[in-house]
């Protein structure tokens, strides 16, 4: 081999081994995905199901995927718009209530109607399979995480729920519209707005009582703003809500096959399951 030939050899086992380091290294870096969701840290899915999730992650991941998590709509916006956060690719991951957005998702809408739903986890499990058979088409747009929905609806209100009679006229706060139309035709007068909103429209005066399971109670302080909670006979709530797990579609493209395989290994019923069972044990 001449040393032309030999130089020429040289560079070329040089480029390999810099192409070689350079994989290796964008193998071997460090993910961070941002997750935005609209409840304070203490509450029951940012602390039972949002951070273990994320723990979980990171450490199936050997630490090479971090999430850092904004709470309370820290990073801007309003609730509504969280799952379009998440498609949009304003953050990498959102937590958010389907019934925000009304009319978007009315196939998985079915599971907020009355008296459908008893425990969290084994409805999560149930509308998981569901939207996965019959209603993938309203998630197109992201990579689905999980589905669930909350555990057994209930008043909270001023005054005593006794009847049909005593809730006509009443300012109840609804979280989608099939539980406004519920309130409706209960004889309540039904306003809409994020649970977030509840707490200083309880305080203000502008509603007389919520609908909301008992898990999110603490963390909004309705025990200290309302005297009465009405529950119902049965294991089925009154209600459930919707909510979804959402991951930008270019952020889950962009990972590594093998940090993929560890994405997938943490949503569908795994994760529907986690954040089921995190409001059963809220409540």
């Amino acid at each position: 081999m001449s040393s032309m030939q030999r130089r020429d050899a040289l560079r070329t086992l040089g480029a390999l081994a810099a192409v070689g380091a350079a994989g290796h290294a964008a193998a071997q870096q460090t993910i961070t995905l941002r997750l935005h969701q609209m409840l304070p840290p203490q509450a029951t899915i940012p602390a039972r199901a949002i951070v273990p999730w994320a723990q979980k992650v990171e450490a199936e991941s050997g630490g090479r995927i971090k999430v850092q998590i904004f709470n309370a709509m820290q990073l801007g916006g309003a609730p509504p718009q969280l799952f379009d956060q998440a498609r949009d690719g304003v953050v990498d991951l959102t937590w958010t209530v389907l019934g925000y957005t009304p009319g978007r998702f009315p196939r998985t809408e079915v599971f907020e109607l009355p008296f459908m739903s008893g425990s969290a986890e084994q409805s999560s499990k149930a509308i998981q399979e569901y939207v996965e058979k019959f209603a993938a088409e309203e998630f197109k747009d992201v990579k689905l995480i999980c589905v669930h929905t909350h555990g057994p609806g209930l008043f909270h209100t001023k005054q005593p729920v006794t009847g049909l009679e005593a809730l006509r006229g009443m300012k109840v706060r609804g979280g989608s519209r099939i539980i406004n139309n519920m309130l409706t035709k209960l004889g309540a007068t039904p306003v809409g707005m994020p649970v977030p909103a509840v707490t200083e429209a309880l305080s203000k005066g502008v509603i007389d009582g919520t609908t909301i399971p008992w898990e999110v109670a603490p963390s909004l302080k309705v025990h200290e703003l309302v005297r009465n909670h009405t529950t119902f006979a049965g294991k089925e709530g009154l209600y459930t809500q919707t909510f979804a797990f959402s991951m930008n579609k270019a952020s889950y493209d962009k990972l590594p096959a093998d940090l993929k395989k560890v994405i997938d290994a943490n949503s569908g019923q795994a994760a529907a399951a986690l954040y089921g069972k995190a409001m059963d044990d809220g409540d």
